[in-house]
């Protein structure tokens, strides 16, 4: 007999505070360490949702004394331009969180898209594999599952390369976990997330 399973925000776990470097992020977190050589005191995070964009961002402002304005493509764009000119006044490291740079970042105020201009810009790209293990070993670790590493394997070569399918992945998993209270394989990966629509199977492979 199955158990519903209610779906629950999960608490933050032991290693939710590390950001975790590799490849597709190291530009990033370089670039944020070496805040002290940029050409001006304003710089820009910009990266995909999930992607740990204000966690590397507190880190940053614990490390450098600095400040961070998360969303900012979603801010009054006169707020934004006051807080540049006073990061260059007060001669303070200050970030803008984004989804997207300009000019993708569509700036309509023409003193702010120069000062943003004159921003550099770490860049946040989408999970390699090394992170996207990082990513799933830690989503499963918090929630107790046991993920054997062929499964990972398995989840790696088929989730697309971004942050949102890892944790609804990994989220869809759990659920059905707790409803049937069947032990997580391949093979019951596969039927659970072919029929969320998380991944798609091919014509001659049956759920």
């Amino acid at each position: 007999m199955s158990q519903l399973g209610l779906p629950l925000a999960w608490p933050p776990g032991p290693g939710d505070d590390e950001f975790l470097v590799t490849a597709s992020n190291h530009h990033a977190f370089h670039l944020l360490e070496r805040w002290a050589t940029w050409p001006v005191m304003t710089a820009l995070l910009v990266g995909p949702r999930k992607s740990g964009r204000s966690l590397l961002a507190r880190v940053f402002a614990s490390r450098s004394g600095g400040t961070f304005i998360d969303d900012a493509d979603r801010r009054p764009e006169k707020d934004l331009f006051h807080a540049w000119n006073a990061a260059q006044a007060d001669h303070r490291p200050q970030l803008f969180i984004a989804e997207a740079a300009p000019p993708d970042w569509r700036v309509t105020l023409p003193d702010l898209r120069s000062r943003l201009a004159a921003s550099s810009v770490a860049r946040i790209g989408a999970p390699d594999d090394a992170l996207m293990r990082s990513l799933l070993e830690r989503q499963f670790l918090r929630r107790h599952l046991d993920a054997r590493p062929d499964l990972i394997d398995w989840l790696i070569a088929r989730l697309e390369r971004n942050f949102v399918a890892v944790e609804r992945a990994v989220d869809v998993l759990d659920q059905d976990v707790l409803e049937h209270r069947k032990r997580l394989s391949i093979p019951r990966a596969r039927s659970t997330l072919a029929a969320a629509g998380i991944i798609a199977l091919p014509a001659n492979e049956d759920p």
